[in-house]
């Protein structure tokens, strides 16, 4: 019998945002060296893509992710992802839709150095040059 949080990660795979399913695209092309698991059960919560190997966790913040209590849900929750040594990225929805390229350097730079325990990875401000 699987558990009801397997049923869950179905139900958000086939649910994902316009975010979400752009940086899976990205992900799933394998462009990042690693392979990525989309709406992956990990204890009692869902982050939207993991890589195993790097153990690296990816959420695609929404406008929602400020609001009311989630920012400290949103805390325990990395909090108990990294207390499990799993690195947690996150990144914010508009970003995505924005400026995907710095999005895909961010998660190339938390895969090749995995020992990295920061929660988020700041992003160029708008029109800053990358290097």
């Amino acid at each position: 019998m699987q558990r009801p949080i397997v049923y869950s990660a179905r139900k958000l795979r086939r649910e994902m945002s316009l975010p979400e399913v752009l940086l899976w695209e990205q992900l799933r092309a394998g462009k990042m060296g690693t392979k990525f698991r989309r709406q992956y059960p990990i204890g009692p919560y869902i982050a939207d893509f993991y890589s195993t190997s790097a153990k690296l966790v990816i959420e695609i913040d929404g406008e929602a992710h400020d609001r009311g209590g989630r920012p400290q849900r949103d805390d325990v929750r990395d909090a108990a992802m990294q207390g499990a040594g799993l690195n947690v990225l996150r990144i914010a929805a508009v970003d995505v839709l924005k400026n995907m390229d710095a999005v895909l350097q961010s998660i190339c730079a938390a895969v090749d150095a995995p020992l990295h325990r920061a929660s988020t990875v700041p992003l160029p401000a708008g029109g800053e040059e990358l290097v």
